[in-house]
């Protein structure tokens, strides 16, 4: 929701990676943003409206983005695609940061306008294939962010790190970063960051997109 730059920019990076996208603005001038190459959808509304949402193909989406001008209607439409249509991965954009730790124990990812960058957004929209957070001058290790499944809420950290071969760096829990500690469990809506040999994150994405193995 939303085509201003941010949106635009966003929209057509999901595109070139080759996803289905669908772009929705009140102004359909704005659309000319996207360019001609642009092969998504564009749909004219109100992106917290459940009609449009419904056009755009809320009911098909793997994830929704709130990135219009104003912070009230980027978390209302977060919102609505979570609450209303279910969608799992969510994020909006919030112009002032002090409001965001407040939308973040609403269980709604945001991206405060002063931190965005588009590597932040997909990382958040698109877990699997995403963007590391730091790579060390060798290469060999790596920091990512990586989506894990509803089903391990509850679980260990050390969990995790057992199933990954990875090391927990720190999580980011309600806006707020924190070195894990032993007694740890994993809850629902925090960011896992995790550090892994190079060649892992991808195989660490589709141990921790599935139920935690059962012993």
């Amino acid at each position: 929701m939303g085509c201003g730059r941010v949106g635009a920019s966003l929209a057509r990076a999901v595109d070139r990676l080759g996803h289905s996208v669908a772009v929705i603005d009140q102004d359909p001038s704005s659309f000319d943003r996207l360019g001609p190459t642009f092969h998504g959808r564009m749909v004219t509304g109100i992106g917290f409206d459940r009609d449009t949402l419904t056009e755009a193909g809320i009911h098909d989406a793997y994830a929704f983005a709130a990135v219009s001008s104003g912070d009230n209607s980027n978390i209302l439409a977060a919102r609505v695609a979570r609450e209303t249509f279910g969608v799992e991965h969510v994020v909006a954009r919030i112009y002032d940061p002090g409001r965001a730790e407040i939308y973040q124990r609403l269980g709604i990812p945001t991206v405060a306008t002063v931190k965005w960058t588009s590597d932040q957004m997909l990382r958040r929209l698109l877990p699997e294939g995403h963007v590391p957070e730091y790579v060390d001058p060798t290469g060999a290790v790596v920091l990512a962010e990586v989506a894990v499944h509803t089903a391990w809420v509850g679980h260990r950290l050390q969990d995790i790190e057992v199933a990954t071969g990875g090391r927990l760096a720190f999580l980011t829990r309600l806006g707020e970063a924190i070195l894990p500690r032993p007694d740890h469990v994993y809850q629902e809506g925090d960011l896992v960051h995790l550090l892994l040999p190079r060649g892992a994150v991808d195989a660490a994405d589709r141990v921790l997109a599935t139920e935690p193995p059962v012993h």
